[in-house]
C-alpha cells in the first residue's frame, strides 16, 4: 500500500525539512536502524522523518536518476528490516513503500514519532551490543549524550496531544470522503488504491488510528482533520471571527466549524472576498505605479495557519479574530512553549525547540498552507514590510495564556492622503466628491458606482474620505441614524 505523500515533493525536499529527510546510495541496516531509532525518539515533536534507500544525496538533495535497489533484494531487505526493527527497544515498526523512479527501485521509510519513547538501538549489530538513545541533530543521525538522555527519559509516555489515540472515538467516526479528498489534494498514490483497502488498512497505513487490530482507535490528528464535525471532540476547535462596524458601536459575529484544514480555507476565502482590497498607487514623481493591499492576503494566512498549528486543542477556547477597523487581531490560546516569549517574539529570528503538535504541521505543509516550521513570524513581517505595511505585532504575557498576533492595516487604507504633492484622489473617489455635493446614502453613492452594499466597499470607497474630511456624516452625533448620508465639505 502506498505512503499518504507525495513521493516527488518528498524528495525534492519541498514537503519536508532536510533534518527530517535522510538519503542512502545503498541499504546499510546498521546506520538506517540507529536513524529508524532516532526518527522515533522525535526529541523535539517535530513528525519523525523519511529514509529514502537507493538515492544518493547533494546539499541535502536527491539525486535523480536514482542508484535504486536490485529487484531481487527487495523480500530480503523487507525481512532484514523487519529483524532489524525488533532489535529496537521496545519494538518499533515504520511504514515502508518500494516505489518506482526512472525504473529504478527504491525504498522509502516513514518513521513517525513513537508512542512509547525513548527508544534504544544497538550500537553494533553483533550479538550482545550495548543499546543506546539515538537522535537527530541538525542533518545527522548521532547518539545521545548525558543531558539529551535526560531529555528523553522527560518523554517518556508524553506523546503530543494531536498523535494520541482518542478512546472516546471509533474508526466509524472517520470520514472516509474527507480522507480520499485530502490524499488527491496532496497527490499522493493511496488515493487511487484507497477502494481496494479496508478503513483500518488505510488509518494505520496513514498513521490516523492506533492500537491492536481488534481494539483499533482513531488518534486526535484523525478526527480534527477527517470528522466533519470535530468540536464534538475537541470543544474549542472551531473559529470566532467579529467583524466591528460604525466606528466599533456595532459588530457581526460568524462561526467557522469543521475539519480544521477546511476551517482554515473557508476563513481565507470569507476574508479574502470580503476585507483585502487592492489598489495601485500613480506617484507624481515616478512613471511606475505599486499595487498594494490594505492587508497583503501571504500575511493574514501565515498567522491564521500558526494560530491553528500552535494553539492548544485541549482547551475549550476557540481562536478568534476580530477585525476592527484599522487592524486585524487573530488570537489563540495557550501562549507559546519554552524558551520562546515575549522578548523572544520581538527577535527578527525565532528558534523554537519544542512543538505542542508534531502532526498538524506536517498536513498542512503538505497542503501547502505553509512553508516549514520556525518560518512563520519571519514570513509576515517580511510580507508586511514589502507592501509598505507597519511592523505586526506579537505578544503573551508572563504565563503564556495566550498569543495574539495583530496586523495593521496599509495607511494608505487608514487615511487618504490629498495635496501632498505626492498623489491625486483616484477616479472613483473624484465620482463620489462630485456626487455628493449634495447628501447621498450609502446606497445611492454604491448605486452610482454599480458596486455591492457592503463593509469592504465602504472601507475602501467611504471611509478614506470620511478620515480625510473631505466626506461628512450628515448625522455626525449618531453614526448609526437610520437616515444617514453622506456629503462632500465645502
Amino acid at each position: 500500500m502506498a505512503l499518504p505523500i507525495d513521493i516527488n515533493e518528498l524528495l525534492n525536499g519541498d514537503v519536508i525539512e532536510s533534518n527530517r529527510l535522510e538519503f542512502k546510495k545503498s541499504w546499510n541496516p546498521l546506520d538506517i536502524l540507529h536513524t529508524i531509532c532516532a526518527f522515533a525518539n522525535d526529541i523535539n515533536n517535530i513528525g519523525g522523518g523519511y529514509i529514502c534507500i537507493g538515492i544518493e544525496e547533494k546539499d541535502g538533495k536527491a539525486l535523480l536518476p536514482p542508484t535504486g535497489i536490485e529487484v531481487n533484494q527487495c523480500d530480503g531487505i523487507q525481512k532484514k528490516l523487519l529483524e532489524l526493527c525488533k532489535k529496537i527497544s521496545p519494538n518499533y515498526f515504520p511504514q515502508i513503500e518500494f516505489i518506482k523512479i526512472q525504473t529504478k527501485t527504491v525504498l522509502i521509510i516513514w518513521a513517525p514519532g513513537g508512542d512509547n519513547r525513548p527508544y534504544k538501538a544497538p550500537v553494533k549489530l553483533s550479538k550482545g551490543s550495548p543499546l543506546a538513545f539515538y537522535l537527530r541533530r541538525f542533518a545527522s543521525t548521532v547518539k545521545a549524550n548525558h543531558g539529551e538522555e535526560q531529555e528523553l527519559y522527560e518523554n517518556t509516555a508524553k506523546v503530543p496531544f494531536d498523535d494520541r489515540i482518542n478512546q472516546q472515538a471509533s474508526l466509524k467516526d472517520l470520514d472516509i470522503n474527507l480522507i480520499k479528498d485530502f490524499l488527491i489534494k496532496i497527490n499522493s498514490k493511496l488515493a487511487s488504491e484507497i477502494n481496494n483497502h479496508k478503513l483500518e488498512d488505510v488509518t494505520i497505513k496513514m498513521n490516523i488510528a492506533k492500537g491492536p487490530k481488534e481494539y483499533l482507535k482513531p488518534s486526535n490528528i484523525g478526527l480534527l482533520m477527517f470528522n466533519p464535525n470535530p468540536e464534538q471532540y475537541f470543544p474549542g476547535a472551531y473559529t470566532e471571527l467579529i467583524e466591528y462596524i460604525n466606528n466599533e458601536d456595532e459588530f457581526i459575529e460568524k462561526k467557522f466549524i469543521g475539519p480544521i484544514h477546511l476551517q482554515i480555507k473557508q476563513i481565507l476565502d470569507f476574508i479574502s472576498r470580503k476585507f483585502i482590497v487592492e489598489k495601485i498607487k500613480k506617484l507624481k514623481s515616478k512613471a511606475e505605479a505599486m499595487k498594494i493591499q490594505n492587508y497583503p492576503f501571504a500575511a493574514i494566512e501565515e498567522a491564521l495557519v500558526n494560530a491553528f498549528y500552535h494553539r492548544s486543542y485541549e482547551v475549550p477556547n476557540p481562536i478568534e479574530i476580530n477585525i476592527r477597523n484599522d487592524y486585524i487581531e487573530i488570537l489563540s490560546f495557550p501562549g507559546p512553549l519554552p524558551p520562546v516569549d515575549q522578548s523572544t517574539l520581538r527577535k527578527e529570528i525565532i528558534v523554537a525547540r519544542n512543538y505542542r503538535n508534531r502532526r498538524i504541521g506536517d498536513i498542512l505543509k503538505e497542503l501547502r498552507l505553509t512553508e516549514g516550521r520556525g518560518t512563520g513570524i519571519a514570513k509576515i513581517r517580511k510580507v508586511l514590510k514589502q507592501n509598505g505595511s507597519p511592523t505586526p505585532k506579537f505578544e503573551t504575557d508572563k504565563s503564556k495564556s495566550y498569543f495574539l498576533t495583530t496586523i495593521y492595516i496599509h495607511p494608505e487604507f487608514q487615511a487618504h492622503k490629498v495635496n501632498e504633492g505626492d498623489e491625486e484622489p483616484n477616479d472613483q473617489e473624484k465620482r463620489i466628491l462630485n456626487f455628493c455635493k449634495t447628501a447621498k446614502t450609502k446606497k445611492e453613492i454604491f448605486t452610482m458606482l454599480k458596486l455591492s452594499v457592503n463593509q469592504k466597499n465602504h472601507q475602501k470607497y467611504i471611509m478614506p474620505l470620511l478620515k480625510s474630511k473631505q466626506l461628512q456624516l450628515l448625522y455626525p452625533e449618531n453614526p448609526n441614524h437610520p437616515r444617514q448620508k453622506y456629503v462632500r465639505r465645502t
